[in-house]
């Protein structure tokens, strides 16, 4: 399973939690054509289908990634553009996509029966 890189995710989380609250202080009723692509992003990178899930499951994750990293603070790098700067996730390449970690080590290839 793949989980998002917790700078990532947090970039997600308080972008989105800002534009609702821009939102809402404006009297917006509908969320703006940003606000549903965060929601989006969120969603697949949570791997739910509503942004409140999302929020709840971005929350805990966070929160495990604090707990086995007490030290970090998994802010991106300084030098480095926000990766909500850069280009759209669908002009790149998956393979350059280095929001996402594995979870797991890969499988071990298992030899053939004899």
């Amino acid at each position: 399973m793949l989980i998002p890189r917790p700078g990532f995710l947090r970039e997600l989380v308080e972008a989105y939690e800002a534009l609702a609250a821009e939102e809402a202080a404006a009297g917006r009723t509908e969320p703006s054509p940003r606000a549903r692509d965060l929601a989006y992003t969120l969603c697949v990178s949570t791997g739910t289908r509503d942004v409140r899930p999302a929020l709840e499951t971005a929350r805990r994750l966070l929160a495990a990634a604090q707990e086995r990293e007490p030290g970090q603070d998994h802010e991106p790098a300084p030098n480095r553009e926000p990766a909500l700067r850069r280009k759209p996730l669908q002009d790149r390449h998956p393979v350059q996509d280095r929001h996402f970690v594995q979870d797991r080590e890969p499988a071990q290839e298992r030899e053939p029966a004899s």
